[in-house]
């Protein structure tokens, strides 16, 4: 009995650390899934109650997973989002200060702004 409590805690974290360990996209889904399949393969040499405990465990850890996933690519994306917007306003900065320049020295530090910045 301690050995299948301790098989079932076990699959849970270890489709959770497949999830953290792979980011995000269709190979974090796959190895989540692929972990869902063999927990639930473990599960088949339970029986009663303790099989049921044990699938819905598998259950739990696959959504729990899938969900860290899907929270991570939105932090991902936040985070680039948040980038470019102070790229955008480091650059806006960069060439209001040009504007106190004239004639070529303008339209170098233009230039060398927009390299800066990728523009």
């Amino acid at each position: 009995m301690k050995a299948t409590r301790w098989m079932i805690a076990s699959c849970g974290t270890a489709v959770l650390a497949a999830a953290s360990l792979f980011g995000g996209g269709a190979w974090a889904a796959d190895a989540v899934q692929a972990r869902y399949d063999a927990d639930m393969k473990q599960c088949r040499s339970l029986k009663g109650n303790d099989r049921d405990v044990c699938e819905e465990k598998a259950k739990a850890a696959r959504d729990a997973a899938k969900a860290d996933a899907k929270a991570g690519k939105k932090k991902a994306e936040a985070e680039q989002k948040a980038a470019k917007t102070k790229r955008d306003a480091a650059y806006d900065v960069a060439k209001e200060k040009c504007d106190a320049m004239s004639g070529d020295a303008k339209d170098a530090c233009i230039a060398q702004a927009k390299t800066k910045f990728g523009k």
